[in-house]
């Protein structure tokens, strides 16, 4: 392969193995001989059920076992999952729940797990999950979690309420408020969504006897290590933690969940290896959710429309248990950019987190931060359209100005750099917003409606800001890169491999990824908040650093001379026509047996993490006659800062967005008033398809960032974060031509259908 430069568009390197069905998955490298675990999951939303009777189930044809709680106290396992915990308002710590492995006498949502049996084959396995009887007691479901009360779930929670947070001076806001020209209020309603990834979740587990080797689809390795060692007892040097390829995570598979830990603890049990893969319907009741929050938006601005105030009251679903970092998502992350691209400094939030007989919300793609800019985006559209000004000149008024940077929030981070206005400007020339006019006016003469939304989004790379790297020059003159993260589909095979090459004038061909292991590499803070290219990249930048200081050494004793210097292809040494490569020495160093320069392993932490941002420009074309909302035209401005993969980097905002328009106009989760999910399946949850996107433009307006090396901020939600309000906006601005004030997302042909009929009727 040919080095042409650093930052240059690369097909992905893994896509051929992907595309020839040469990927390996769970389901396709679990070991020969392993049985079947299938679960038997709660039928009712709420209830209390008698113990249950496993005899017959475990006397059927091909059942190995069969496991309730009972039996895992019976084998000394106790443990329990719990979650995160922020501060409450009043300086107590929000509600401390805990999560059985299964349940306990008590089911809380639809789809808890309450035994599991193990069968030869999987057909067994379901036979007799299928003969199982539990004799259980409904009880009241709560299913509403705009305000507190009902059934308990919870001892914990006789109000089921799980935290009330609170950030800001809310006094001196009131008092802002109190002198505003302008107050604007808006509802803004954050909707559920279910990730489905392409694979479901699946691991198998596999006890040798002295050693729990245990694999799944994950987004990391080390938390499940330490995990899983705790459940079973055992030092964290007998478990060993893999993942394999993987099909999508969003976040979802960023935690634990029970099914791992007990079929790790039968795999120990009996000796034998012990393998789980979800069904989609089964995934669809019991992967954690997104979203699911109502916030109540305030916005002031002074008698020049620039914004001086901002507050919002959000109480959000958590579902039946407290999962991961569910409590801090709509807390503390949605506060890291809830004042968004503006310079306000009177900010204050305050938020409820509410149990409900559903399952459980954690993060999804973005986690608060799609939450908090929707609200404000939403909100600053809705002022703007109250206000009877444009609704780019309104957010200009308000940017925070470039001679400002680094900017210091009034609630959270620091921003580093930032250029709005000249984002903005990019993104009005690239969507051609000087053409709207005539395009809403071809769709009148069609007969449809035409809206346009904008959304200004920053937000805030999440994570570890450690990361290892370790290169190691193998024997056949090939390299190995050891990271810390893990692909779930986005390309780091690609992205890591190119980066060392560019820095190394190693062969991309030459290089291997290796990853999602925990015994090769003792240390990692995985994927998620779009941590991943900056913070290996940065570790490999400084490994490479320190091959580069010890090989010129060992160059310079070799030749008896001083100042080898590197050019990121071939090393230069004084008094030598010599020109050897990264490749060429580290052969040299084996054939002097200097083995300790072959194996190079660093740490690098980044001092802060950066703020990605940029502008969505959505446009909506809406037939009234059947309540249909398409987006016809989309356009994206983003400040990545300096793009190492364009073609990567504009793919997962491909991806992005398609998430945030699938949200916005066909994903609607439906529980009933007993708490039975009714859209568990793809006949009745409405995934985003092919035909329900634009082709979407992107182009690239960057700012460096100055919090690491490569200038460089993540990419990897940016465009869920963006597109939600933008397609929330073009909806409501096609609307208003009706009259039609406020729709709750998800944009569904009914509901909009309802709405323009409404109107009509009104009329």
């Amino acid at each position: 392969m040919e080095k042409f430069g650093k930052s240059q568009p690369v097909k992905r390197l893994e896509d051929t193995r992907f595309l020839t069905g040469q990927g390996r998955y769970i389901d396709d490298i679990a070991p020969d001989g392993a049985v079947h675990a299938v679960f038997v999951r709660s039928q009712v939303a709420h209830g209390r059920f008698q113990p249950v009777d496993l005899g017959e189930v475990r006397a059927m044809p091909g059942v190995v076992a069969a496991y309730a709680a009972e039996d895992l106290e019976a084998m000394g396992i106790d443990y329990v999952m719990r979650g995160e915990l922020v501060d409450n308002a009043d300086g107590s710590k929000g509600a401390d729940v805990a999560r059985p492995l299964l349940a306990r006498g008590k089911v809380r949502f639809v789809g808890e797990a309450i035994t599991m049996i193990v069968a030869e084959t999987r057909d067994a396995a379901k036979d007799a999950a299928e003969a199982l009887w539990v004799d259980t007691e409904s009880l009241p479901a709560k299913v509403d979690f705009t305000e507190a009360g009902g059934e308990a779930i919870h001892d914990e929670t006789p109000d089921n309420v799980s935290f009330d947070w609170s950030v800001g001076d809310h006094a001196a806001v009131e008092a802002v408020f109190q002198s505003a020209a302008h107050v604007v209020k808006t509802r803004v309603v954050d909707s559920r969504v279910i990730a489905n990834s392409l694979e479901p979740r699946g691991c198998y587990a596999d006890w040798d006897g002295e050693r729990l080797h245990f694999n799944y689809g994950g987004q990391g390795v080390w938390g499940t290590k330490t995990a899983m060692a705790t459940c079973l007892g055992l030092d964290e040097e007998a478990v060993h933690v893999m993942t394999p390829d993987v099909g999508g995570g969003f976040g979802m598979k960023g935690f634990d969940y029970p099914e791992y830990f007990v079929v790790a603890a039968a795999s120990k049990a009996l000796e034998r290896p012990v393998r789980w893969m979800s069904e989609r319907t089964e995934g669809m009741l019991t992967d954690n959710g997104g979203r699911d929050l109502i916030s109540e938006s305030e916005l002031a601005f002074d008698a020049d429309l620039k914004l001086i105030g901002y507050r919002v009251d959000t109480v959000c679903n958590l579902g039946a248990y407290n999962s991961g970092y569910a409590q801090f998502i709509q807390s503390e992350l949605f506060a890291k950019v809830a004042q968004g691209v503006y310079d306000v400094r009177d900010v204050a939030l305050r938020c409820r987190g509410i149990h409900t007989n559903t399952t459980q919300i954690d993060a999804y793609r973005g986690a608060g931060r799609p939450e908090a800019i929707f609200t404000l985006e939403r909100s600053m559209d809705n002022a703007a359209r109250t206000l009877g000004v444009d609704p780019l000149e309104l957010r200009r008024k308000s940017f925070i100005r470039p001679d400002k940077f680094p900017y210091k929030t009034v609630l959270a981070d620091t921003y580093d750099v930032g250029e709005f206005d000249k984002v903005l400007t990019r993104a009005e020339s690239e969507s051609d917003l000087a053409g709207f006019a005539a395009r809403r006016a071809a769709s009148e003469a069609a007969g449809k409606l035409r809206g346009l939304g904008l959304c200004y989004y920053i937000e805030s790379i999440l994570g570890d800001p450690s990361e290892h790297a370790r290169v190691i020059f193998e024997e056949d003159g090939t390299v190995s890169l050891y990271v810390g993260t893990q692909s779930n589909g986005q390309g780091h095979e690609t992205v890591f491999a190119t980066f060392l090459s560019d820095h190394t004038g190693i062969p991309v061909e030459a290089i291997r990824i290796v990853q999602g292991d925990s015994d090769m590499i003792p240390a990692g803070g995985g994927t998620g908040g779009s941590r991943s290219v900056t913070t290996q990249s940065a570790a490999t930048l400084t490994t490479v650093g320190t091959i580069v200081t010890q090989f010129a050494d060992y160059l310079g004793e070799k030749n008896n001379t001083e100042g080898v210097e590197f050019d990121d292809e071939v090393f230069r040494i004084p008094g030598s026509n010599e020109t050897p490569s990264m490749l060429d020495v580290a052969a040299m160093a084996r054939a002097d047996g200097r083995n300790e320069l072959l194996d190079v392993r660093e740490k690098s932490t980044l001092p802060a993490m950066s703020f990605p941002n940029g502008a969505h420009v959505a446009e909506v074309e809406i037939d009234p006659d059947t309540g249909v909302a398409r987006v016809v035209r989309y356009s994206v401005t983003d400040d990545f800062g300096n793009l190492i993969n364009p073609t990567l980097a504009e793919g997962q905002v491909h991806g992005g967005v398609a998430q945030g328009i699938g949200q916005a106009l066909t994903e609607q989760v439906i529980y009933d008033d007993d708490g039975q999910l009714l859209s568990g399946s793809f006949m009745d949850y409405g995934m985003p398809r092919a035909d329900d996107l634009p082709m979407i433009s992107f182009a690239s307006e960057p700012t460096p960032s100055t919090t690491n090396p490569m200038g460089m901020k993540g990419c990897g939600e940016a465009g869920t974060v963006g597109a939600l309000a933008a397609v929330a906006n073009a909806v409501a601005d096609a609307l208003s031509t009706r009259d039609v004030a406020m729709v709750d997302m998800p944009f569904t042909s009914a509901k909009v259908w309802r709405a323009l009929n409404g109107a009509m009727a009104a009329e």
